[in-house]
């Protein structure tokens, strides 16, 4: 199976690189991406959508889509665009955005939203991040264009419910998730309509690529199917 990963804010393809080696043993070959970045123009979460739809294009076989964080945005998108060439969606720590949901409103300096620090994120989200971890991970963010988060998401074709969603949870299970997304309605209803729906609780902060690759490797592989 054809595994494209799409990462979140901040990340390139090589924020999948624990992942990988789980996925080839059990038999797939995982395609990270990198985004187009701020150097390509004005872009909007839209063209990155455009990015992940044409690698869809490039390949023969239908495709399993993994997006994490904001990444999430972008496959469910891409997923609208291809939901026939889409076999199943696998969201790391997000949900299933509605129809003009932006992933989120960060400062903009000189065009771009530069890496804000991992201070500047929940204690949820990050207590499992060592220092270790946080320095070298800093160090390979990259620039994201400054209008990417706070454009709206373009969904058009309702058959993007068909299509089984994955979640894996950080701090949610599947009780837990559909209360948090009460207090988010728009949310609530296109994550209701999705007909096959999955949550695998994870145990950890927003990014377990980092903070358990291992144990996050293994989650994923058996999630794509």
């Amino acid at each position: 199976m054809d595994v494209i990963l799409v990462p979140g804010l901040w990340l390139d393809a090589s924020s999948w690189d624990a992942v990988l080696p789980a996925l080839r043993r059990a038999g797939h070959r995982p395609l990270p991406l990198t985004l187009p970045g701020p150097a390509v123009g004005d872009l909007v979460v839209d063209d990155w959508v455009d990015a992940v739809v044409s690698e869809i294009d490039r390949l023969d076989a239908p495709v399993v889509l993994v997006g994490h964080s904001g990444g999430g945005n972008v496959v469910w998108g891409a997923a609208d665009r291809r939901p026939e060439r889409v076999r199943r969606i696998v969201l790391v720590d997000t949900v299933v955005p509605p129809p003009g949901a932006m992933i989120s409103e960060f400062p903009i300096e000189d065009g771009v939203v530069p890496f804000p620090g991992w201070e500047f994120f929940d204690d949820d989200d990050v207590s499992d991040l060592d220092e270790d971890t946080r320095r070298r991970t800093a160090a390979q963010v990259v620039d994201v264009p400054g209008r990417v988060p706070s454009s709206s998401l373009t969904l058009t074709d309702e058959r993007r419910y068909d299509i089984p969603v994955t979640v894996l949870s950080g701090r949610l299970d599947a009780e837990t998730l559909p209360r948090m997304l009460a207090d988010w309605d728009a949310f609530a209803r296109e994550f209701a309509r999705v007909r096959d729906t999955e949550v695998v609780h994870l145990d950890s902060g927003h990014w377990p690529q980092f903070s358990q690759p291992e144990r996050f490797a293994q989650r994923l592989a058996a999630a794509v199917r």
